[in-house]
């Protein structure tokens, strides 16, 4: 019967009693769909930026904090997602004047 004890202590909540149902909200984010949102903070290991849909977590790889950008979700967890980098903002505004450039140029 100890073994039953070990495991009603591992489901136990913040709160100290058992969760029943409630608290699941299914993650406002699909894999593989591409979202846009801002770079709020950076992840522990500083890896990745943190950016939040609807109050989720989304981890997305080589975003910095103040980043605009879009990703696409790579994976989906019941408390965080992980995605990768379509396009950052800073990088959207260089390839606009890189266009600009080509076409003065042409023009020459």
């Amino acid at each position: 019967m100890i073994s039953s004890e070990v495991k009603r202590v591992a489901y136990r909540g913040r709160s100290g009693g058992f969760r029943r149902g409630g608290g699941f909200r299914p993650a406002p984010v699909e894999i593989g769909k591409e979202y846009e949102a801002d770079i709020t903070e950076m992840s522990r290991r500083g890896d990745a930026g943190v950016a939040k849909i609807q109050g989720f977590v989304i981890f997305v790889s080589d975003a910095k904090v103040g980043d605009h950008v879009k990703f696409v979700v790579t994976k989906v967890g019941r408390r965080f997602a992980t995605a990768e980098l379509v396009k950052a903002g800073a990088e959207e505004d260089d390839e606009d004047e890189d266009e600009e450039e080509a076409e003065d140029e042409e023009e020459e």
